[in-house]
């Protein structure tokens, strides 16, 4: 089955009444894409924003007339149009087309994550299954490639671990793999928490070996390591909860940190603990540490 997508470069003012004509007149979605190259990093929480110069695309069925439609979004909008082109789109399997792309990869000298439909490249390594489904994490973002780089580094037997901002349950599911007692995982998405159980059981574990919580239930105890790979703003706010779930002499890992958002999150950290010098990846950060 093929597609007709109508694609108009327009100005952030345009996209809210461009969205409603388009979905008026038969779209079947309407979505909106950086047209420049242009970073949006952390929006404030209830805004939309969109690039400078961004391109919208709204998807028609195959036999949608074309010209029609646009005739019928000049009068809506009583002018001309933005700049646009027409093609069309041709389907595809897009999930089968993902897990092509999605290949095992090696984090430090032990880990592997290998996606639940491959073969693991060599087995006796420190192989873990891994099945992202609805939650993030997978390991090709080099922010969670920096905390399971560390991971692999750390000592951790005996000890206690969460995953603070759990995703897919890719690092607490790693650190038991690597050797820890026991971890658990938190997370303010319902989705990410049946993703970790499920990636969980994936390898081998049972439920009460990674427990996974909303934040409201987590119990206040204070663990040996912290994870946490969620944005630097977050981390800011929430340093002072994140800094008590570290027992005196405990390590932590924070990612999802622009180079650029370095410093000020080493700030709030830096009274309670002892940091690491900064690791970087492609413009990424990790902070780590070790509570005094």
């Amino acid at each position: 089955m093929s597609w007709l997508q109508i694609r108009l470069a327009i100005t952030p003012d345009q996209a809210a009444a461009l969205e409603d004509q388009l979905l008026a007149l038969g779209a079947v979605s309407v979505t909106f894409m950086d047209g420049e190259d242009q970073p949006i990093f952390e929006p404030d929480l209830g805004t939309t924003p969109l690039w400078s110069h961004t391109h919208l695309l709204a998807l028609f069925e195959a036999d949608t007339d074309a010209d029609a439609v646009l005739a019928h979004l000049r009068l809506l909008r009583g002018g001309e149009l933005p700049e646009h082109h027409i093609e069309r789109i041709e389907d595809q399997d897009w999930e089968r087309s993902w897990m092509d792309n999605f290949q095992p990869m090696r984090f430090g000298r032990r880990l592997w994550i290998v996606p639940s439909w491959h073969t693991a490249p060599e087995p006796d390594a420190v192989n873990l299954l891994l099945d992202p489904g609805l939650a993030f994490g997978t390991g090709t973002h080099p922010t969670t490639a920096l905390c399971l780089e560390w991971l692999d580094g750390q000592e951790l037997a005996g000890c206690r671990v969460l995953d603070f901002g759990c995703g897919s349950g890719i690092l607490g599911i790693a650190a038991l793999l690597l050797g820890a007692e026991s971890a658990l995982g938190t997370d303010i998405d319902p989705q990410a928490l049946e993703a970790s159980r499920d990636n969980a059981g994936r390898n081998g574990l049972p439920a009460e070996a990674f427990p996974v919580y909303l934040p409201e239930h987590l119990p206040a105890q204070a663990v040996d390591v912290v994870v946490a790979n969620i944005l630097a703003g977050p981390l800011v706010q929430l340093a002072t909860q994140i800094t008590t779930l570290v027992k005196p002499g405990g390590r932590l890992a924070l990612s999802g940190i622009l180079a650029e958002q370095a410093e000020q999150v080493r700030r709030a950290y830096e009274g309670a603990f002892d940091l690491d010098p900064t690791a970087d990846k492609d413009g990424w950060v990790r902070i780590s540490g070790t509570r005094r």
